[in-house]
């Protein structure tokens, strides 16, 4: 679309469902983006079925297998109405696989007098979302074979049916908690294996501290370290059908550690120290886990990067804007992670905010972007300094108590991926929250 004259602002979930009309084929990918062309509508019609025809389609019974099929839902304010293109699409308010995606573009917040003409085609006058609540709406999600799915190596990942746990492998002389302990190859892959036999699902491998006022080292340095661990990772048997992320500002390491079979990055800068990291990560096709830091390591927690108004507001409102910035040089929004920091340019006061605010933060990134609001969401509070400083507790390694405790808050309020250092307390603490979580919604 981008090389035929689309420019791609925003992106909806990715949903796998049931096929529709003829049922008896391959399960469906669904997704919607919202563009801006200077194409007609049928001139955008004719680019549209020619990719269709580059990726292979052909012709074929109504409805039936195909490896992809473009339609045009709305164009601009404009109704059309030819032999070729009916806008707004006829079916839309029938079909839960498009209205869902659909509503994924737009903001509970009514942002342009194009979107509010979109909602004044709707069938019903409470506009899209009323329409889209009277099929069922998110009850719908996860019901009837509808699932929003990310892609990640050779897999579809419904991250809803479980909580994460990553375990956190620093193979660095320097960080916080484990600096220099696994530094060998040695030591660092058996640290490996014993976190994914404690119930690890993914592993996320640093080769460089972020802890505050850390010293910064070049890429060069950091492949070093890092590509030895990850090639000898991926040769363990126990970590097949694990994953495994690169926890990285730099689009160079990123670039490296992808190639040799690294599934994600996870950048604590969402882009901001390193120019290229959003257009090379768009390039790899991979997830991308976007955090929210102001400044870098060595100045996030100055007095002017600790000024806020309302924390989760504030994170959620520049977490929209990294994640806007990465979708617009190609990562789709399904392809994203959220993490709002904890620890990174925070209080004491901060970090317990955000803590308890998850589901003020989803809802305040659903005022822009409802797509972006169901994303995975990430929290990182294994071991940090305010825990010790709330606990009493000077070294890192007798945090752990408070870990499962923020862990357990974190998961209760809506997080969906826990990094930690302690694999085995925590994955016990997460599937206890999944149980409480599971039976809470038996009686709603």
């Amino acid at each position: 679309m981008r090389r035929s004259g689309i420019d791609i602002m925003r992106h909806g979930c990715l949903y796998e469902t049931e096929p529709a009309y003829v049922t008896e084929q391959p399960r469906f990918l669904n997704s919607a983006i919202r563009g801006v062309t200077k194409l007609g509508p049928h001139e955008l019609l004719g680019v549209l079925k020619k990719i269709e025809k580059d990726m292979g389609r052909t012709g074929g019974i109504r409805y039936g297998p195909r490896p992809i099929d473009l339609d045009i839902l709305l164009y601009g304010k404009h109704r059309i109405h030819s032999e070729t293109l009916i806008v707004p699409h006829e079916r839309i308010w029938e079909r839960p696989f498009v209205m869902a995606p659909l509503v994924d573009l737009l903001g509970s917040n009514v942002d342009s007098d194009v979107v509010a003409c979109w909602h004044s085609y709707s069938i019903h006058p409470g506009g899209i979302f009323e329409s889209w609540e009277k099929l069922g709406g998110q009850s719908l999600i996860g019901k009837d074979g509808m699932k929003r799915v990310l892609p990640v190596g050779n897999s579809l990942w419904d991250w809803s049916v479980k909580t994460s746990v990553m375990g956190i492998l620093n193979v660095t002389p320097d960080s916080f908690s484990d600096g220099g302990k696994y530094q060998s190859v040695e030591d660092a892959v058996s640290q490996a294996r014993m976190m994914i036999l404690q119930g690890a699902d993914i592993i996320d491998i640093g080769a460089q501290s972020t802890r505050p006022m850390a010293s910064r080292i070049s890429p060069e340095e950091e492949l070093d370290r890092l590509i030895p661990v990850l090639e000898t990772i991926l040769k363990m048997p126990e970590a097949e059908g694990k994953l495994l992320s690169v926890d990285t500002f730099y689009s160079q390491v990123a670039s490296e550690a992808v190639s040799k079979g690294a599934h994600f990055v996870n950048d604590v800068s969402g882009g901001l120290l390193d120019s290229k990291m959003l257009d090379v990560v768009a390039e790899l096709k991979v997830p991308y886990v976007a955090m929210h830091m102001r400044g870098n390591p060595s100045t996030m927690q100055n007095s002017e990067n600790l000024q806020y108004d309302d924390v989760c507001k504030d994170v959620a409102s520049e977490l929209c804007v990294r994640v806007q910035d990465a979708e617009l040089a190609g990562i789709p929004a399904w392809k994203i992670i959220i993490d709002p920091g904890i620890g990174f340019s925070k209080k004491v006061e901060h970090n317990l905010d955000i803590l308890m605010g998850l589901p003020t933060i989803r809802t305040e990134i659903a005022r822009k972007s409802l797509a972006v609001s169901h994303a995975p969401l990430l929290i990182g509070p294994s071991r940090k300094r305010f825990l010790g400083d709330i606990c009493s507790r000077s070294a890192a390694s007798d945090r752990d108590p408070a870990t499962v405790a923020s862990v357990t808050m974190g998961v209760l309020g809506g997080a969906n991926i826990v990094r930690v250092h302690n694999v085995k307390d925590n994955v016990d603490a997460a599937r206890l929250c999944d149980a409480m979580i599971e039976r809470r919604a038996s009686f709603a």
